[in-house]
This record gives C-alpha cells, sequence and structure tokens, in this order.
C-alpha cells in the first residue's frame, strides 16, 4: 500500500484509492499509516478521535471505523491471496497497519533527511544537498492538510513540519557552503516573507546577498526582522544575529565564502 500524508492523505493498493470519505475513519487512517508496523492502541485511537469526551459506545464505534477501512482495503485487494485482516491488523490491545518498506512518504522523508543530515555533520555538503533536496520535494503542501486532525495526530503533525524545517535549513546551510548564494536569494526571500520572525532564515538571507555584492538589501533584511521581533514581541534580535548585522556593516572577510568552495 502506497501512503502519502505530506499533502493530503492519499492511500492506494494495486492503483485503488482506500481513503474513505468520513472523517473519522481517515484520522484513523492516518495515525496507522504514520505508525504502520507498530500497534496502535484502541486507548490511543480513541484519544486521537474523541479527545476527553469519549462516549459508552466508542469501543463498539472504532470496530465499526477499522471494519469500514477494511472493506475499503478487501475490494482493491480483489483477487490478490492477502485478505484485508492481514493488512489491517488486530493485535492485542489494537490495531497495526502492514506496509511495505519505503511506501508511506513520512517514513520516507526522514530516512532521506536522516541520510542528509549524516552527509552534511560528514562534509559532504555536494550529498548532503541532494539528499535534503529529494526529502523536501516529498512535500506537496501541509501534511495532512485535507484530515481534521486531533490531539494525538496534531502532535505529528507538528513534528513532521518541524522536521521539514528543520532539512530545509540545513539544506540551505549546505548551498551557501557550495557557493550557490545567488541562485538561492530568491527561496530565501520568500521564506523570510512567509516566516517574518524566523532568524535562522534572515541570517541566510543576510548572508547570500552580502555574498552577492547585495550588502545594503543584507541590512535592509536584518532592519525588517529588528521592527518586526520589537513590534510584535518587544525583544531585539539574538546576540547571534546582532554579530552577523555588524559583520555585513563592517565587511568582514570572514563572510566571504572559502575559495575552495564550489556548487
Amino acid at each position: 500500500m502506497e501512503i502519502k500524508v505530506l499533502g493530503p492523505l492519499t492511500a492506494h493498493e494495486n492503483g485503488v484509492s482506500v481513503v474513505p470519505t468520513a472523517a473519522k475513519p481517515r484520522q484513523i487512517l492516518s495515525l496507522l499509516a504514520l505508525q504502520s508496523d507498530r500497534v496502535v492502541t484502541v486507548a490511543t485511537l480513541m484519544e486521537e478521535i474523541w479527545g476527553e469526551d469519549i462516549p459508552r459506545s466508542a469501543a463498539t464505534t472504532l470496530q465499526t471505523y477499522i471494519l469500514q477501512l477494511r472493506r475499503k482495503i478487501s475490494a482493491a485487494l480483489d483477487g490478490s491471496r492477502r485478505q484485508a485482516k492481514d493488512v489491517l491488523v488486530t493485535q492485542h490491545g489494537g490495531y497495526l497497519l502492514q506496509v511495505q518498506p519505503g511506501q508511506v512518504d513520512a517514513h520516507e522523508f526522514s530516512r532521506l533527511a536522516a541520510s542528509g543530515r549524516a552527509a552534511y555533520d560528514a562534509g559532504d555538503h555536494h550529498a548532503a544537498s541532494g539528499l535534503l533536496g529529494r526529502a523536501l520535494e516529498m512535500w506537496q503542501g501541509s501534511a495532512l492538510v485535507d484530515v481534521r486532525v486531533g490531539t494525538v495526530l496534531e502532535l505529528e503533525v507538528l513534528r513532521m513540519e518541524e522536521d521539514r524545517m528543520a532539512a530545509l535549513e540545513r539544506r540551505i546551510d549546505a548551498d551557501l557552503i557550495l557557493g550557490r548564494h545567488t541562485g538561492i536569494v530568491p527561496e530565501l526571500r520568500v521564506l523570510v516573507a512567509k516566516h517574518p520572525m524566523h532568524e535562522n532564515f534572515c541570517a541566510q538571507l543576510m548572508t547570500a546577498l552580502h555574498r552577492s555584492g547585495g550588502a545594503s538589501r543584507a541590512l535592509e533584511a536584518y532592519q525588517r526582522l529588528r521592527m518586526t521581533l520589537v513590534d510584535e514581541l518587544g525583544l531585539e534580535p539574538s546576540a547571534r544575529l546582532q554579530r552577523l548585522h555588524q559583520a555585513v556593516l563592517s565587511a568582514d572577510p570572514a563572510l566571504d565564502l572559502p575559495v575552495a568552495a564550489t556548487g
């Protein structure tokens, strides 16, 4: 079964969609997919669907939702030796969705991102940029954008989005080291506009602009961030960003790209 959660929810078996239309079964499928090949307890599923207001009929209703999912899977398995109960497995105290390795996009993203981080830490910035770029290309929008999320999925979505941002920052760091500063300026401008209080994106934009001969624009980017932080939070930029600002003002050679770096 091929499942995508990095954007709209999709799940296909033999090319046939097994995604239900009703909201709660979609939540169940999403949670089982993110925890594929691991048991998701009945208590966790109930918490996701009903939060703290679990009805007396919850156990029976949950079984009905599982049956609905199995019917969708069974229709997609038409002619296969496997049965729906072999894919959506009942385990002691919960349920398990069996998925082949590489079939859940969120898991593939995590694998590629981890490889990219390892390559970066090892000093292989070409590989890091490529691996992290491939990981980020898997995103087709906000995670589970068309699924109503409860308390459990909300945390999963938050974790995935944080991982996405971390991978993006690291990929841009690798590109800066590789001397691709001019090429990534447009991307960074968009990111800074979307995240006006994100200091790392601002710092990366300032560095890219400085190396592209745009020191004045780098200083403008700093001032925009500072004004936003002061107006919204009553805070000054961090000491690290203030040092970067001073380095741009003084044309510190330390900001320049090492001669050996190439894209």
